[in-house]
Formats: C-alpha cells, sequence, structure tokens
C-alpha cells in the first residue's frame, strides 16, 4: 500500500504526534487528538456511504454491524500496521518503553487523525480513493464470509431473544497515566454481572466484556 503524499508536510507530520510526546520537546506542537476526531467522523461518513450504496439488499442493522467491524480498534490498528504508521508515531520515552507503536490504540487513533489530515490537505475525493484502497476490500470480505457480528451485537441479540433488558456497560476502573489509560469494563442485564474485559479503550474493553459474556453463556 502506498501512502498519499501530502502538499503540506506539517499536516502529515502532526497527525502522528501523540500527545504525551508535547511533554518532552521544548517546539511549541500541537497533537494529533483533533485531527483524529475530524477523521472519526469523515470515515464513518464515507465507510456509510460505500455500504449504503454497493450493499442494497442489506438492512439497516446489517449495515450497522458491518460498519462497526470495519472501523473498530482492531480494523483500523491493523492498516495502521500495513501501513507502517507506527513508525512515523511521535511519542513520551514512556509510550516507547511500553512499546507504544505496537498499541492498538494509538495506532487507530493515528489513522483516524491520518484521514483527517488527508481530508485537509486533499479534500475528500483523495480521501475516498484512500480509504476505497486500504478499507473497502476488507467489506467485501466480511460480506461474503457473512462474518458480519461483532461480539456486543451478538449478546444484544441473545439477550433481546430471551426478551431481557439491554445489556448496560459500566466502566468500573481507570488505571494507568492520562496518556495511557487502561479501562476495566463491566457488562450488566438487569444488575447482574455477565463478563468483564480491560483495554486501552472503553470500546476495547466493552468488546472484551462481550465476549466473555458470550463465552460463559456457552458454557
Amino acid at each position: 500500500m502506498k501512502i498519499p503524499k501530502f502538499k503540506d508536510n506539517k499536516l502529515f507530520e502532526q497527525a502522528f504526534i501523540h500527545r504525551s510526546y508535547l511533554n518532552e520537546v521544548k517546539v511549541k506542537l500541537s497533537s494529533n487528538e483533533r485531527l483524529e476526531f475530524l477523521g472519526d467522523c469523515i470515515i464513518s461518513f464515507i465507510v456509510s456511504d460505500y455500504l449504503y450504496k454497493n450493499y442494497p439488499n442489506f438492512n439497516e442493522g446489517t449495515l450497522t454491524n458491518l460498519r462497526s467491524l470495519l472501523v473498530n480498534t482492531k480494523s483500523l490498528a491493523q492498516i495502521s500496521k500495513e501501513l507502517d504508521f507506527g513508525n512515523f508515531l511521535k511519542l513520551s520515552k514512556g509510550e516507547e518503553e511500553s512499546k507504544g507503536r505496537q498499541n492498538q490504540s494509538l495506532l487507530a487513533d493515528s489513522f483516524e487523525a491520518f484521514v483527517g489530515a488527508l481530508f485537509l490537505d486533499s479534500g475528500i475525493k483523495a480521501t475516498t480513493k484512500f480509504l476505497e484502497q486500504v478499507l473497502m476490500p476488507k467489506a467485501d470480505v466480511l460480506a461474503k464470509n457473512r462474518t458480519l457480528k461483532d461480539p456486543k451485537s451478538l449478546l444484544q441479540e441473545k439477550i433481546q431473544a430471551k426478551k431481557q433488558s439491554s445489556p448496560i456497560y459500566k466502566v468500573m476502573e481507570e488505571t494507568g497515566p492520562a496518556h495511557a489509560r487502561v479501562f476495566k469494563v463491566g457488562v450488566f442485564v438487569n444488575n447482574s454481572l455477565l463478563g468483564e474485559g480491560t483495554g486501552k479503550s472503553k470500546q476495547a474493553a466493552e468488546e472484551m466484556a462481550a465476549k466473555q459474556a458470550l463465552e460463559r453463556k456457552k458454557a
């Protein structure tokens, strides 16, 4: 895969500046967090438009599940690895020592920030072309394999089939420094704990909790 060339190299560099890095440099820089916010919205829009146009027989629920699998932390982190985005990251010494360049959450965040930067630099057409090259082929694979259900969606269906209340995810514990939080999340139904999960993001922890709940229900 080729990384698109930028007209403004500063935008490219900003996409990979983790906030932890700012504490260790004297030069005034901005982290990639604002670009990450923008990129997240743009990815969601472009992916939704693509799925709507290319899968006319899929209902809303299936489209939502497919989009969730495409844009979740694991999926975006994998693309970042394929593009070697980890090598571009600017991290603090602490993040380096804790293998931040291989951290799924940081890699996924950098992908979103890169997309935000690409949009600002080159516009929606170039951004769409990029995502069609690196992300959309995964949609076709998922659709053909019918692997459209993420753990949270599967758990939701199983619970609703029993006519119980929808699962509720609660953060039970947060640990680690601000730049490297670890979340512990529990999934509850009618105040009963079904499963727990930990992760570098709430989403990752929720998915792990749902997976544990599903495994317990099989036992």
